[in-house]
């Protein structure tokens, strides 16, 4: 009796141990099959360390960017298509984590728990892909770096949808240069610099100066400074200004003419804990997420019992300052939606195998980044930089409003990083930008262009 007890608890033991154990695999298998079945050792997903189990990505008009044919992932006909989209698609052995093949990779290859890869076995690729990007745009806008390190951006900011990504270096898929590890003209070429560059933000910072002295300084509109060429902080090395602009100056003048002098006054004036305070709200040095699963750099801010010139110069956009250009996009993009910021997003839409549409949620929320009061006197500020000093006429039918940079990386010039940001004040083309070009110059000259023969073409789409 005493063995046949002993036996029925042992019995037991192995039921309680084997219901554990499956219970244990299962929710291996559900918190983990994705990531085991991406490994580049399965063949339904990887061919010579590509990946070829994915479907086809298309842009926001239909065109193939990437698919699969007989079991080998091809990317676009158009060679300047297949450069300019290759940080959004990504590359064959998803180097660049940005790009949605790597990000998405799952949804790509239709993946899930009950049938595992069966579908990819019976229809030899996965899910489609549609992207919210124009890859004529890119392309176009890629072109118009003329071959430079940078990068442009274009988002729809009411919808959050982005229509334009590009970064430069890039290089083609199908003709993969031979020293593309090696040589300086391709340094960083698998970094999205739109997303992941951490970038000075010279004089684009005072945008978000003047939104903290908006917010503070309840006579900002009635003040007037002097500039003759620079100010003297109390304690620390002068702070030059980019030209002698003369007494009287309004703080609308001092925006338009980015004079370095006032906006250094301004932001000592503020101190360190209130522009603390608004570099947070507006989301510098948060992660900023792109269709839920992309994540760019969080960016560098804070000051802490900083020296009045410290202080200066990061009212300025110098300083220890770095962010990545989105974070820039995505502060004038609430300033162009009445002070919100609608999520970011690149992916339109997905579709199985047999070309029924896939229901996804993707994350939509709006953020107040500012009071829709303060993003009103801002927009008029930038309207204002465009019309009193950048010109009109340069950006012809655009209702642009915008604001130039220059960041200074060191005493070369020539080393000087280019910024334009802003958006267009229009409801047929609610469009926000950003646009960086390294060793560019001055940003009024050399990215102001640029954003104006992107957006021209975004107008003519």
């Amino acid at each position: 009796m005493k063995m046949i007890t002993k036996r029925g608890v042992f019995l037991w033991i192995l039921a309680v141990g084997f219901v554990v154990g499956l219970v244990f695999m299962t929710l291996s298998l559900v918190n983990n099959g994705d990531d085991w079945v991406m490994k580049r050792y399965n063949r339904h997903m990887y061919s010579d360390g590509q990946l070829i189990g994915a479907g086809t990505i298309y842009d926001t008009d239909g065109e193939v960017l990437a698919e699969t044919v007989d079991g080998k992932r091809q990317y676009s006909q158009d060679a300047g298509v297949r450069k300019s989209t290759l940080h959004i698609v990504g590359d064959p052995r998803n180097f660049i984590s940005t790009g949605v093949q790597s990000a998405f990779d799952t949804r790509l290859t239709g993946y899930n728990i009950m049938f595992g890869v069966y579908n990819i076995k019976r229809y030899g690729r996965g899910n489609d892909m549609k992207l919210t990007i124009d890859s004529d745009i890119c392309k176009l806008a890629y072109n118009a770096l003329d071959g430079r390190k940078g990068t442009i951006g274009v988002v729809n900011y009411k919808t959050g949808d982005i229509i334009c990504s590009v970064s430069s270096p890039s290089y083609d898929v199908n003709d993969v240069p031979d020293n593309l590890d090696t040589s300086s003209q391709y340094e960083g070429v698998y970094i999205n610099r739109l997303l992941s560059a951490h970038y000075p933000p010279g004089s684009t910072f005072k945008i978000v100066t003047a939104v903290c002295a908006i917010e503070n300084i309840d006579d900002i509109y009635d003040r007037h400074w002097d500039c003759y060429g620079g100010y003297q902080p109390e304690s620390g090395v002068e702070i030059k200004c980019n030209g002698n602009h003369g007494g009287h100056i309004s703080f609308y003048d001092a925006l338009a003419n980015s004079c370095n002098s006032v906006f250094a006054q301004i932001a000592i004036e503020l101190g360190e804990k209130k522009l603390n305070a608004t570099a947070k709200e507006l989301g510098i040095g948060s992660k900023i997420t792109v269709s839920g699963e992309i994540s760019g750099f969080e960016g560098q801010f804070g000051l802490n019992k900083a020296g009045d010139d410290l202080i200066g110069w990061t009212g300025i956009g110098q300083g220890d300052t770095r962010i990545a250009p989105i974070t820039m996009l995505r502060i004038v993009s609430a300033i162009a939606n009445g002070g919100s910021a609608v999520s970011f997003n690149v992916v339109d839409s997905f579709a199985n195998q047999a070309g029924n549409a896939l229901n996804i949620t993707l994350p939509q929320n709006k953020v107040e980044l500012m009071s829709a009061t303060t993003a009103a006197q801002i927009k008029d500020m930038m309207r204002y930089n465009v019309t009193h000093h950048y010109g009109d006429g340069n950006y012809k039918g655009l209702s642009l409003c915008a604001k130039s940079g220059t960041a200074q990386i060191d005493s070369d010039a020539s080393h000087d990083i280019a910024w334009f940001t802003g958006f267009m004040d229009d409801d047929r083309y609610p469009y926000a930008f950003v646009v960086v070009v390294e060793n560019g110059g001055s940003g009024a000259t050399t990215a102001g262009p640029i954003a104006n023969k992107v957006l021209q073409a975004v107008v003519d789409r």
